[in-house]
C-alpha cells in the first residue's frame, strides 16, 4: 500500500469511529434499550481490554445453525476487534437471546463474497457489498462459534 493510500485509509477509519461512536452506535442501542430493533444490526458484547467491563457495539451479523459471521471493516484497529485480539470470548443478540461464543478472525475469508450474503434478499447482494465497501479501511471477517445451547 502506498504511503498516499495508507493516509486515505488513516483519515477513513478516524471519520468512521467518530460518526460510529458518537452517532450511530448510540442511537442504535438506545433504540434496542426501549425495545425497537432493527434487522440491520444486532449488538455484539466484548470485555473491555484496557476496564475489563462489557461493552457493547452494533454490528451487522449473519447468522447460522453453529454461530455467526461479522466483519470488522478496519480489522483489529476497531475498538471490538481489539477487545477481542485480547479476549475472544463474547456474546451476540441474536433475535431477542444472547448467545455465548468464541470469536476468531478469518483473514482468509473473502470479505466482499461474506458482506454480499448479509443481505436480507439476493437482489440486494450487491448493495450490501458496496455499502461494506463504501465503509471499511482494512476489513477481516470475523466468525463466532457459539459455545452454548439455544432455547
Amino acid at each position: 500500500m502506498t504511503r498516499a493510500a495508507e493516509a486515505r485509509a488513516r483519515r477513513k477509519f478516524r471519520v468512521e469511529r467518530w460518526v460510529g461512536h458518537y452517532l450511530a452506535n448510540p442511537i442504535v442501542l438506545a433504540l434496542n434499550r426501549i425495545g425497537v430493533n432493527t434487522t440491520l444490526a444486532t449488538e455484539l458484547q466484548t470485555i473491555g481490554r484496557k476496564t475489563g467491563k462489557p461493552r457493547r457495539v452494533p454490528v451487522a451479523a449473519r447468522f447460522d445453525d453453529t454461530g455467526a459471521w461479522v466483519i470488522s471493516q478496519h480489522g483489529t484497529r476497531s475498538g471490538w476487534a481489539a477487545n477481542i485480539t485480547a479476549n475472544p470470548r463474547v456474546r451476540i443478540r441474536q433475535r431477542d437471546q444472547w448467545r455465548d461464543g468464541i470469536a476468531t478472525f478469518e483473514p482468509d475469508d473473502d470479505v466482499t463474497a461474506r458482506a454480499r450474503t448479509f443481505a436480507s434478499h439476493p437482489a440486494l447482494a450487491g448493495l450490501a457489498a458496496a455499502t461494506f465497501r463504501a465503509l471499511q479501511s482494512a476489513p477481516v471477517s470475523v466468525r463466532i462459534a457459539f459455545t452454548d445451547h439455544a432455547s
